[in-house]
C-alpha cells in the first residue's frame, strides 16, 4: 500500500470511528428505542462501523506488517454487529441491545489503544512521542 493510500485509509478510519462513537452514544442515550429514527440511525451506525472495521485489517503498522492483538477487537466488533442484526431480526431485543453495547465497547477500546502515543494516528494528530 502506498503512503498516500495508507494516509487516506487511516483518516477515513479515524473519522468514521469518531462519528460512530458519537452516534453510538447518542443512540444509547436517546429514547424511545425502536422507533423509525432509532432504526435509521442504527443502520447508519452499522455502515460507519463497517467503514471502521473492515479497512482496519489492512492497517498493520503495530506488528510490522502482520496482524496484532488490536485486530482481535475488529473481529469482535464484526461478530457483535452480525449477532445484533441477527437477534433484532429474530425479535430478541435484549440480545440485540447487549451485542450493540458490546460493539460500542469494542470500538471505544480499540480507539483508546489506537490513539496511544507512538501509533500512526497519534502522529497524524501531532502528539506522537519522539
Amino acid at each position: 500500500m502506498t503512503d498516500y493510500a495508507a494516509l487516506y485509509l487511516t483518516w477515513a478510519h479515524l473519522i468514521a470511528a469518531l462519528l460512530a462513537l458519537g452516534l453510538g452514544i447518542l443512540q444509547l442515550l436517546r429514547n424511545p428505542k425502536g422507533d423509525a429514527t432509532h432504526k435509521s440511525l442504527g443502520r447508519g451506525w452499522v455502515v460507519l462501523m463497517l467503514i471502521v472495521t473492515i479497512p482496519s485489517f489492512w492497517m498493520r503498522s503495530l506488528e510490522e506488517g502482520s496482524f496484532s492483538w488490536i485486530h482481535g477487537l475488529s473481529v469482535w466488533v464484526l461478530f457483535c454487529l452480525f449477532m445484533a442484526i441477527w437477534n433484532i431480526r429474530k425479535g430478541n431485543v435484549r440480545r440485540h441491545a447487549a451485542f450493540m453495547m458490546g460493539t460500542l465497547i469494542g470500538v471505544a477500546m480499540a480507539g483508546l489503544f489506537a490513539i496511544l502515543p507512538g501509533r500512526f494516528i497519534s502522529e497524524l494528530l501531532n502528539y506522537a512521542t519522539p
